[in-house]
């Protein structure tokens, strides 16, 4: 995840870290780290938190993850990770956020412009 905190913060974005484990086990791009000393039972902390979930390559954590985000009824953008029913295949990061911005819009007229 550290490549992804690293473009975030490039961004210019403020990188919140949920650790497994400790404060200092946090990459140096984590802006305001999370310690939680829960493991994978993080996960669900993160999917709460989360409006959605685009889903990286990974292995069982990232599956978890998806798992919880459908189970509590959150959007999960698959980019080059795990094919499951419910969620939605993008092919690029641009398409991930482009098709976010979409179900936004489907969902809540509200954000029209």
């Amino acid at each position: 995840m550290e490549a992804a905190a690293r473009g975030a913060k490039e961004a210019g974005g403020l990188v919140v870290g949920v650790l497994p484990g400790e404060k200092m086990e946090a990459n140096p791009y984590v802006g305001i780290a999370i310690a939680t000393g829960m493991g994978h039972a993080r996960n669900v902390i993160i999917v709460k938190s989360a409006d959605a979930v685009i889903a990286l390559p990974g292995e069982h954590g990232t599956l978890s993850e998806m798992a919880l985000a459908l189970k509590m009824k959150k959007r999960v953008i698959s980019l080059h990770s795990w094919e499951i029913p419910g969620t939605i295949k993008a092919n690029t990061p641009q398409e991930a956020v482009r098709l976010l911005d979409q179900l936004d819009l489907q969902s809540d007229p509200s954000l029209r412009k």
